[in-house]
């Protein structure tokens, strides 16, 4: 890849002589070198790629700028001496005798040189002061990033977690009168433990400077911040070569699949990688001017503007892509094949090809995450805070888009296939709706009977039913003969609906609740007793139906500190409508939580609510460190309404803003809260 060339040799150690200058034998060992290292480092950029020309021309076109500004501060007196002066000296010797021509051709080269030298001199007195060049620091980024970006993303969480382990660990000291270091200082040494991944405070040429010793902890927290967004878009750039270099222009691969085919896998993934490049470049230039990086965000928020709209139109096709994947690799035995080989390859690190198709969405989500760590840490009314909040409102608006574009084919393709399925007994009911979609199915168990009936032994005790709930309608089914359709039973508005929670009375009345239907198809009231099959399963058909009943604990907008936390060690992929798909250093308010390993929380960076695995997440149980994430929140939620320094002065005199809730899931299917749906 071009970066490795682009950068070499520069972590610090400074060439005695340019690149152009050097022997053949050194620069045939220095490749020799690099051979050997690209061995060891995956993905190495390649020499001829379109970021590596794009580098040079942009360092040739200043080269020749600098060239120029020299030229112009005496064009003529170089000429002037070395040819008008010998032609005047000629002229003499012609008309002169022979000893007179000796005399004069001595004093004419005399003057020459003199008048060379007084030239000389003055032009390099004249343009030292004007020749101003900026202090450059080539920082070899791309070379000293060993991960794809998979591997970086997923490294640099559990340095997140890892952190907040320690600090959690750490603070409890504090409450206890211990002696302990600062926040500030203890991120440092927590980040610096782990030598994984590159750090800017462990540059070379940044120990050298001193820079370290001058600078405040947490200005240097600022700078690590700011130097990770560059590194892992430098890493996410190399995974885009190896998706273009090893899967998109394989001709073997290229030859098993129809031109259709490939534009419904790969889809505008070359326009991806060119709004990359840009980004990359800026933000190498910029990083490359000073050793103390000045900010970020606003080439952030300028890129987000003008080339980030690719990434819309990429994650919108890739409800397509992954069918078309899964049928390709289903239909096309030579693609298969072909495939295979190519995921076993030494450089791909096994890492499969959709790990790579997906690479773009996950970019944009955690770029806004690298964003807003920024944006924690920056000087309230700065203009590094101001940057921040509208790089992070415009990406929270990319992000928002390729949700919503996301969502609405994948929900009315679900709603036209599950209407195919329902068979209505008296009053039909139109379900295929722009603003109707699914938010939970299942079976559950209608009970019949009085409550005595516990202690018989009937078998028509309970019968199955099948609900569908959509975020403004239930249906009440039941599956016909063959399993494939489903007869509607009954059906109510679910602002209508009404649940109540029944104490366990025994085996048989074990994970039972009543529904109250207060006016259903037929105008009617009509209750039914259900039974789920455990107590979890009870509680999230409770929280679903109706979104209103209060939950075991607070909200974060409540912000209280009491409220349980907890991060995830694991990330987790929602299987059902109403689970949230949580990635690996996540924050979440625990709002509910069962005895059977499941919760229901609130992710504390956009809102996002819904059920998942007890087994994926770690409690947090300081509570000073609950509090700073409830702070750090509340300013993510006030930047993002736009007005971070508004509420930060509301805050300090007492008054409280209730943070809106995004209606805004993630591409992975994450719950929305159905009560702000119908508001």
């Amino acid at each position: 890849m071009a970066m490795t060339a682009l950068f070499r040799g520069k972590w610090g150690q400074k060439s005695q002589e340019p690149p152009e200058k050097q022997p053949a034998a050194s620069v045939h060992s220095t490749n020799h070198e690099e051979e050997e290292e690209d061995d060891r480092v995956i993905a190495p950029i390649r020499r001829n790629s379109r970021f590596y020309r794009s580098m040079r021309k942009k360092r040739l076109a200043s080269s020749e700028q600098l060239e120029s500004k020299n030229r112009i501060l005496f064009p003529s007196a170089l000429n002037f001496t070395k040819q008008r002066l010998p032609e005047a000296a000629g002229s003499l010797v012609v008309r002169a005798s022979p000893f007179s021509s000796l005399i004069f051709i001595f004093l004419s080269f005399f003057l020459s040189f003199s008048l060379f030298r007084l030239v000389s001199n003055r032009e390099r007195a004249s343009s030292t002061p004007l020749k101003v060049e900026p202090i450059c620091y080539s920082l070899n980024i791309v070379k000293n990033v060993a991960f794809l970006y998979q591997e970086y993303r997923d490294t640099s969480k559990q340095q997140e977690i890892e952190q907040r382990r320690q600090q959690d660990g750490l603070t409890s000291g504090v409450s206890a009168g211990l002696g302990v270091t600062s926040p500030p200082a203890l991120q440092l040494q927590l980040r610096n433990n782990s030598r994984s991944l590159s750090l800017w405070q462990n540059l070379e040429v940044v120990q050298q400077s001193g820079l370290l010793t001058q600078l405040p902890q947490r200005e240097v927290i600022i700078q690590e911040a700011m130097f990770e967004l560059v590194t892992s878009e430098a890493s996410y750039y190399k995974s885009l070569e190896v998706l273009e270099t090893h899967f998109l222009k394989n001709p073997v691969l290229v030859n098993t699949l129809s031109q259709s085919d490939m534009h419904f896998l790969f889809s505008n993934i070359e326009e991806v990688m060119k709004a990359s490049e840009r980004f990359l470049m800026d933000l190498e230039n910029r990083i490359e001017q000073s050793l103390q990086i000045s900010d970020v965000c606003d080439i952030v928020y300028d890129h987000a503007i003008k080339h980030f709209h690719v990434f819309i139109t990429y994650v919108i096709n890739q409800v397509y892509q992954e069918k078309n994947y899964r049928r390709i690799l289903q239909g096309n035995q030579s693609f298969r094949e072909a495939m295979a080989q190519l995921e076993n390859q030494p450089h791909v690190r096994g890492l499969s090809f959709t790990s790579f198709l997906i690479l773009p969405f996950q970019r944009i989500t955690r770029l806004k995450m690298l964003v807003q760590n920024i944006l924690k840490r920056a000087e309230e009314n700065s203009d590094m805070e101001a940057n921040a909040i509208k790089a992070h409102q415009q990406l929270e608006q990319i992000v928002k888009e390729c949700n919503e574009g996301v969502r609405k084919m994948s929900r009315t393709e679900e709603l036209i296939s599950i209407e195919k399925t329902l068979e209505f007994k008296s009053k039909s009911v139109p379900v295929i709706s722009h603003s109707r979609w699914l938010l939970k199915k299942g079976e559950v168990q209608q009970m019949a009977g009085p409550k005595s009936t516990r202690t018989m032994r009937s078998k028509k005790l309970h019968h199955p039913v099948y609900l569908f709930l959509f975020n403004n309608l239930l249906l009440i089914t039941k599956r016909s003969s063959s399993g494939e359709k489903f007869q509607v039973l009954d059906s109510c508005t679910r602002a209508m609906l009404r649940t109540e929670d029944m104490e366990d009375q025994g085996q048989m009345l074990a994970n039972v609740f009543n529904l109250k239907l207060l006016e259903n198809q037929e105008e009617r009231h009509v209750s039914y007793m259900l039974k789920t099959s455990s107590m979890s399963d009870k509680l999230r058909w409770i929280c679903a139906l109706t979104p209103n009943r209060r939950t075991r604990f607070m909200s974060t907008s409540a912000r209280q500190p009491a409220s349980p936390q907890v991060q995830c060690i694991q990330s987790y992929s929602s299987q059902e409508p109403d689970e949230l798909s949580i990635e690996m250093a996540d924050v979440l308010n625990i709002l509910e939580r069962t005895d059977d390993g499941w919760m229901m929380g609130e992710r504390l960076h956009d809102g996002e609510k819904g059920w998942f695995p007890c087994r994926v997440v770690e409690e947090i149980k300081n509570q000073e460190v609950r509090a700073q994430n409830l702070r750090e929140c509340q300013r993510i939620h006030l930047a993002q309404e736009g007005g971070a320094s508004s509420g930060s002065r509301l805050g300090s005199r007492g008054g409280r803003r209730t943070p809106k809730t995004p209606k805004v899931s993630n591409f992975f299917g994450t719950w929305t809260d159905p009560s702000e749906e119908e508001q």
